[in-house]
């Protein structure tokens, strides 16, 4: 009965304290600490407490059975609320997920990297030496392009290029993406086919973990293998003439799945690449993301530096990419996830934060339900409705309709830092980016 009497004397103490701050409007005077409500858990005991004052043991004998009962209870509850108050969740501000500065600027540099690579395959002149282009190449005036790459226009086709960056010792491999993102929504929906990892560096398959019962989406796997004959030897030949430079990858879009299956196959290798993509899709079963995770040690955090992180998969709210082909066709994604929660550009680095496993319902994942219809739609009824949104957008009074904008998830692919996408002087122009530093210090 004295634990039931120390149990009450603080919920009546609490009571007393809301009852003060009720009738007269002023709190405790350490004003500087935030507002807390009372959470539910502790609301429910309060109810009990009410009960037991009206049923009192000392006025009602008869009740003493019923009184230890919720005595038991009424203290179960605030040990449950006691552990909530001092074990807060992880919110978008808690410094324990956020990243930290040196990974932001690394993030928007990159960025900038991958959006040069879409002067490859359809533009004139490209990108040509030393590291010329219509966009964003003045901002890197010590890289040194080795070559480009362009196979083809199909999902099946890869393009990019390759330079040397001696102000910062890396060889960087730029996998760029597609220009039609609503083809890419629906061809995204494929058969995923058996996955064989690349054999060791010693060509025996008892080099390497085995990747059992791995399934990767076969136009990716199609590209990595058509690439790796046009890119390989130009790539082993710069890491043998530059030892001391890391190896540097990085995609946007269906580059980024490119990326991911080149960050294996370099991996096997016995190269240790560092593998950044944007807006990358699902690559392929549940078994090929674990043997990823357990490659690239993406679950191994451990309080270490963030920079220090092998493999960044950056998402944005709205992207669709990310995540498609779809669940219900067996595809899931891999750890590793940096999230971007602002909608508009340009992000602070508040906006960005680190996910949690595979899957974290507070990151991409938590969107997977916003384009599941899209399933349902062919090609041509998709790409009408994203024709009719836009031409609804030209005749709204505020530019903005009504009902959902199955075009803002689009807009949202190519948002990451800048707009990315467009190989023209300075990048997109409506694509953000004003507040950041340009240019790399020679």
């Amino acid at each position: 009965m004295a634990a039931m009497g120390v149990t009450f004397s603080a919920l009546k103490g609490a009571q007393h304290w809301q009852h003060h701050q009720s009738n007269t409007g002023q709190s405790f005077p350490n004003t500087h600490q935030p507002e807390r409500r009372l959470s539910p858990v502790f609301s429910i005991g309060n109810k009990v407490y009410r009960f037991s004052e009206c049923h009192a043991a000392t006025r009602h004998p008869q009740n003493w059975p019923a009184m230890r009962v919720l005595n038991i209870l009424l203290g179960l509850l605030l040990g449950i609320a006691s552990a909530v108050e001092q074990a807060p969740l992880l919110q978008h501000g808690d410094t324990g997920r956020n990243v930290s500065q040196a990974l932001y600027a690394e993030l928007e540099e990159l960025a900038r990297i991958v959006d040069i690579s879409y002067c490859v395959g359809f533009t004139i002149p490209g990108i040509y030496h030393p590291f010329t282009c219509l966009s964003r190449c003045g901002d890197f005036p010590r890289f040194e392009l080795v070559t480009t790459w362009n196979t083809g226009p199909l999902l099946s086709d890869s393009c990019g290029y390759i330079a040397l960056d001696h102000s910062k010792q890396r060889i960087v491999v730029a996998f760029r993406g597609t220009y039609s993102i609503a083809n890419t929504v629906i061809d995204l929906s494929t058969i995923p086919q058996e996955y064989v990892p690349y054999p060791g560096s010693g060509g025996k398959d008892d080099d390497e973990p085995k990747c059992e019962g791995c399934r990767v989406h076969m136009g990716f796997h199609a590209s990595w293998l058509i690439t790796r004959l046009r890119i390989l030897h130009d790539l082993e030949k710069q890491m043998l003439l530059w030892p001391d430079y890391k190896l540097t990858l990085v995609g946007h879009s269906l580059g980024g799945a490119v990326a991911a299956l080149a960050g294996l196959d370099l991996l096997a290798r016995g190269h240790d690449p560092t593998v950044t993509t944007f807006g990358e899709p699902r690559v392929g079963n549940k078994n090929l993301t674990s043997y990823l995770d357990e490659r690239f040690l993406l679950r191994e955090r451990d309080g270490r530096d963030d920079t220090e992180m092998k493999y960044r998969r950056v998402t944005h709210i709205d992207d669709p990419v990310p995540l498609l082909p779809l669940s219900e066709w067996g595809f899931a994604m891999h750890a590793g996830e940096i999230y971007i929660s602002k909608p508009d550009l340009s992000p602070d680095v508040q906006d960005l934060k680190h996910c949690d496993g595979d899957s974290d319902g507070n990151c991409i994942a938590g969107q997977d339900s916003t384009i599941a219809g899209t399933q349902r739609l062919d090609k041509r009824d998709l790409l009408a409705s994203v024709a009719e949104e836009i031409d609804d957008v030209k005749h709204e009074p505020w530019g903005v309709p009504s009902r959902y904008k199955l075009w803002q998830l689009f807009f949202a692919h190519r948002d990451y830092f800048w707009r990315l996408g467009l190989c023209v002087p300075g990048g997109d122009p409506l694509g953000g980016g004003g507040k950041y530093r340009l240019h790399e210090e020679d």
